[in-house]
């Protein structure tokens, strides 16, 4: 009895605050709305053609800038400051690190895109003709443009900030943390630090039930294909709410146990399901495909970056659909999965964080791609199959329709099911604790029935996307969720290289001193031999001091200015 109400005592103190009212009024009226408002489908349509057309040109802008400024911190010396402490050690191992982010990041994104999105590129093209030669390997090309350094650049933009100014500067992990060089400590829990909060737990929510809403349909085609069941909105509902009190399960377990485990758990199966598919496939092609793209991708990477087909040369609709849709939905996305990386990422160095977070699982993706990818585009261009008719209709089927061409296909189906739930628990359990976070002012291990109300208005946001339109307005939910926290992102990258730079000067100065001390010295030496050798009287300690104080004041003055 004393446990119980301690739990509902804990509950209700974060319950109190700000952040969370507002947040939970604004999801329990959008889900109302959303099961209640007959022309609710119209609106999300509506939404998302305004948006893209008006503001479509921000999130290329925004995308490229961040980008460019992960580099910085790579190259730069200021990526020798640690997440931490000075002598302060990673808390998880590089290999469950890698499995933590990934399974968070980009899981149940790479099972519905993995094979759908290079046939929808092979099909209709950002320029040229369909279906030709040049067609696949554009295709492959611009998936891994739209899986690549960009949405990771953009998590470690976020996790960084967050990261820094929790661990080394010893502020609570909220995403307003992030901006107190501007808006001062004072302000983190005030009325300008809630307003950054909601707006994240709010696009968290938007971002999380995007991707949830891709594996609901997705099991959901796998069941029918596999065990007959019509695939429909009332099976949609009915898997959102068994897997939602998966995740809820799930969370009850904590970090240490539940996510980390089944991430790496269902990063083994998802490898052993594209060796697999690598060995078995087509594998030269798959090979020489990742090579050549691999190439095109980087060698192309500037002009796809600011890409906009602005004169109207290119395929009419085409970045609207695609490279918009997934820049929003990464910056969505980026409360949520930058939130959980830094909650994973102390003692970590800023360069050896923004070097792993940004290229080793851009090249986790990128071969991804090539292997399941890959496969589909040989079976369709190459053996005249059915995988892109199947996909035309039900983009959900294009992983399931791949491994039909498979020895074991059933088996094949079946696994991957089980790894996309498993994505789907590790992503909404994750998903609870940053909203819980974000929601009970920065509580890094928020309470559990905190934690289990988010994770029940995640399910609910899910299956009102889903029900309100499907794929077009689960596209909208990030787009929508995506543009606000855009701005604030903008914000915290100036922040943070503000608080990088005054960190390493003041550093960098104790080195200093010790230079002009070292030639302070020589410069002694030189005078009592000149005195030595020219009978000249040398300088005194006094005036080596004065002349000491000086250099020193001068630096001062310098580093301050």
């Amino acid at each position: 009895m004393g446990r119980r109400s301690k739990i509902l005592t804990t509950f209700a103190s974060s319950a109190k605050t700000p952040v969370f009212i507002i947040s939970l009024i604004f999801s329990i009226t959008f889900v109302i709305l959303g099961f209640s408002l007959p022309n609710f489908e119209t609106y999300v349509d509506n939404t998302f053609a305004w948006i893209v057309e008006y503001l479509g040109w921000t999130f290329i802008l925004g995308g490229s800038a961040f980008v460019i400024v992960v580099i910085f911190l790579i190259i730069s010396p200021i990526g020798e400051i640690r997440l931490g402490g000075d002598r302060e050690k990673p808390e998880y191992s590089t290999m469950a690190w890698f499995s933590m982010l990934f399974s968070a990041g980009m899981g149940i994104g790479l099972l519905f895109w993995g094979v759908s999105e290079p046939i929808n590129h092979y099909d209709w093209p950002a320029m040229g003709e369909g279906g030709t030669e040049a067609a696949l390997h554009m295709a492959m090309q611009y998936s891994f443009f739209h899986w690549g350094v960009h949405p990771w650049a953009i998590y470690a933009i976020v996790a960084g900030s967050l990261a820094y100014f929790t661990y080394r500067k010893g502020l609570p992990m909220l995403l307003s943390s992030t901006l107190e060089p501007i808006i001062g400590v004072e302000r983190i829990n005030g009325k300008t630090g809630n307003l950054v909060n909601i707006i994240a737990a709010i696009s968290t929510l938007f971002g999380i039930s995007t991707s949830l809403g891709f594996g609901v349909m997705q099991i959901s085609a796998g069941m029918e294909l596999t065990f007959g069941i019509p695939d429909g909105e009332m099976l949609w509902v009915s898997i959102i709410v068994v897997v939602t009190l998966m995740a809820i399960l799930s969370t009850t377990s904590g970090i240490g146990r539940g996510i980390k485990w089944l991430s790496q758990i269902n990063l083994s199966v998802a490898g052993l399901l594209l060796l697999f598919v690598l060995i078995l496939g087509p594998t030269l092609f798959i090979l020489n495909l990742f090579t050549h793209s691999s190439g095109a991708y980087f060698q192309n990477l500037i002009s796809m970056s600011f890409g906009l087909d602005a004169a109207g040369e290119g395929t009419e609709g085409w970045y609207d659909a695609w490279t918009i849709f997934y820049w929003a939905w990464w910056i969505s996305w980026a409360p949520f999965v930058g939130t959980f990386i830094a909650r994973v990422s102390r003692g970590r160095t800023i360069r050896s964080f923004a070097a792993g977070v940004m290229l080793v699982p851009t090249l986790l993706s990128m071969f991804w791609f090539s292997v399941f990818g890959g496969a589909a585009l040989y079976n369709e261009h190459f053996t005249g199959g059915t995988i892109l008719s199947d996909v035309m209709e039900n983009e959900a089927m294009g992983f399931f329709s791949m491994l039909q061409t498979f020895p074991f296909s059933g088996v094949l189906v079946v696994i991957a099911m089980l790894s996309l739930t498993a994505f789907f628990v590790t992503s909404s359990d994750s998903g609870t604790y940053v909203i819980g976070m974000l929601t009970s002012q920065g509580n890094p291990n928020p309470p559990l029935l905190l934690r289990i109300t988010w994770g029940t208005i995640e399910g609910a946001f899910a299956a009102v996307l889903v029900l309100a339109g499907g794929l077009q307005a689960l596209q909208t939910s990030a787009v929508v969720g995506g543009f606000p926290f855009m701005i604030i992102m903008f914000l915290m990258v100036f922040a943070l290289l503000k608080a990088l730079f005054e960190e390493y000067n003041k550093q960098s100065l104790p080195s200093e001193r010790t230079r002009i001390f070292a030639a302070l010295s020589d410069l002694e030496r030189e005078r009592k031999i000149e005195g030595d050798v020219f009978n000249d009287t040398p300088l005194s300690d006094e005036e080596l001091e004065e002349i000491e104080q000086k250099e020193l004041e001068e630096l001062e003055k310098e580093y301050r200015e």
